[in-house]
């Protein structure tokens, strides 16, 4: 990943108004390419078309959570490099620790400063270069 730009991103939601909170937030940016998915079923299936730079997973999702996504990710060749930040309501230490010892890039805390998304996910992206 070391100098790599960040170029597309595919956030995945449970939440309409959340993914099109996210998707007007990262395309202030003008050379993200962004894509959004309801779920980690779906995300898992449009994974290997879209093969983007960076996936932000929401944690709580009904089915198939963004953990469990990031594992299931992790046991496909093909996805397995694709570097995930976890989106959560729920950003204890604890919890933060334990996404970042899985392998996580990142962590960003809902609420977020819609704003400041683009500014934010490019300093995660930076520092893990």
């Amino acid at each position: 990943m070391s100098g790599k730009i960040l170029r597309s991103i595919l956030y995945v939601d449970d939440e309409p108004d959340i993914r099109e909170i996210v998707q007007l937030a990262l395309s202030l940016s003008p050379d993200l390419e962004v894509h959004t998915c309801e779920s980690g079923i779906k995300a898992l299936e449009i994974l290997p078309l879209l093969r983007p730079d960076l996936v932000l997973l929401d944690v709580m999702m009904p089915g198939l959570d963004g953990p469990a996504t990031f594992a299931r990710m992790r046991e496909h060749d093909a996805l397995r490099s694709i570097p995930v930040v976890f989106v959560t309501a729920k950003a204890l230490p604890q919890e933060v620790d334990r996404f970042m010892s899985s392998g996580a890039l990142g962590v960003i805390s809902k609420p977020f400063d819609p704003m400041q998304l683009a500014h934010g996910v490019l300093d995660i992206w930076r520092a893990a270069s």
